[in-house]
C-alpha cells in the first residue's frame, strides 16, 4: 500500500512539474490610454490560455521606456508613441521590430457638457474653468499632443496657470472625474469606456491640430525566447482584438478613420 501511495505521489509531482514547465508567464507594459481596451483583450487572451499567467501594468509610455532601459521585467511594451519602441529597438533592447497597433485621438472632456463645447482658444478666459487637466507633456504622449493642440489655438501660454498635470492619461481623466479639474484633454479611448461613457460630454479635437498619436509595440529583448509574448502580439492583430480597439475609438493599421 505504501508503495502505491509513493507511486501516486511521484506521478502527481511529475504532473505538476510538467504543468509548470508548460505554463507561461507574460508581463505587459501598456500605455494608460489602453486601460479598458487592453483589459478586455487580455481577459480574452487569458481565456484561451488558461494555464498561463498574463499581467498588464498601465502607466506613462515615457516612464516605461526609461524603466525598460534600466532592466524592468516587461516582455511586451505597448506605447502611446511608437517612437519609444523604435528607440528600444535601436538600443538593442527589443527582440524584433517595433510595429504600429493604433492611432489614438484626443478630446476635450468635462462632466459639465457646456464646458466640453468651448473652443480651445476660449479656455484661458473662461471663469468656469479654474483648473484644466492634461497629461504631463514631459513623458506622456497624450500630454504632448494636448499641448500641441492648445498651441495650435494660441491658448498654451495663457492656460499654464490653470494646468494640473497627470502622471499619465488615465490619471489625467481622474482629475476631471473627481472634480479636481473642471475639464481636460484626455484620450478618446477613456471617455468611451464603461467607467466614463455616461459622465459629462466630450468634443473630438481635430487631428490636424497636433502630431499623429501613432502608437506602437515591441517584444522586449527579455522575451526573445518567450513564445507567450509572440502569441499575444499575434493575437493583437486578430479580428477579435481589433474589434475591441475599434470600439474604443482607435484607428487601426490598414484602416481609415470613419
Amino acid at each position: 500500500m505504501k508503495s502505491l501511495f509513493r507511486s501516486l505521489a511521484a506521478a502527481m509531482l511529475l504532473a505538476c512539474l510538467a504543468f509548470s514547465a508548460k505554463a507561461g508567464e507574460l508581463t505587459i507594459a501598456a500605455a494608460a490610454d489602453l486601460k479598458y481596451a487592453m483589459a478586455e483583450i487580455a481577459d480574452a487572451f487569458r481565456a484561451a490560455h488558461p494555464g498561463d499567467k498574463v499581467e498588464v501594468v498601465y502607466g506613462s509610455s515615457g516612464k516605461f521606456h526609461t524603466q525598460i532601459q534600466n532592466g524592468a521585467p516587461f516582455d511586451l511594451f505597448f506605447s502611446a508613441d511608437i517612437a519609444y519602441p523604435k528607440e528600444l529597438e535601436k538600443m538593442g533592447l527589443a527582440a524584433g521590430t517595433a510595429k504600429p497597433y493604433a492611432v489614438g485621438r484626443i478630446v476635450l472632456w468635462s462632466p459639465k457638457p457646456e464646458l466640453a463645447k468651448l473652443p480651445l482658444k476660449s479656455l484661458p478666459s473662461s471663469p468656469a474653468i479654474r483648473k484644466f487637466a492634461i497629461a504631463n507633456p514631459d513623458h506622456a504622449p497624450y500630454g504632448r499632443r494636448a499641448q500641441e493642440a492648445l498651441e495650435h489655438e494660441g491658448a498654451w501660454e495663457a492656460m499654464k496657470p490653470k494646468l494640473v498635470l497627470g502622471e499619465n492619461i488615465a490619471h489625467t481623466a481622474q482629475f476631471v472625474d473627481s472634480g479636481a479639474a473642471e475639464a481636460g484633454i484626455v484620450a478618446l479611448s477613456l471617455v468611451k469606456s464603461p467607467a466614463l461613457a455616461n459622465k459629462g460630454a466630450w468634443t473630438l479635437i481635430p487631428a490636424n491640430w497636433h502630431q499623429p498619436l501613432e502608437q506602437g509595440y515591441v517584444v522586449t529583448a527579455r522575451a526573445k525566447n518567450n513564445p507567450l509574448a509572440k502569441a499575444f502580439a499575434h493575437y493583437m492583430e486578430q479580428p477579435a482584438a481589433r474589434a475591441v480597439m475599434r470600439r474604443y475609438g482607435f484607428v487601426l493599421p490598414g484602416e481609415e478613420e470613419k
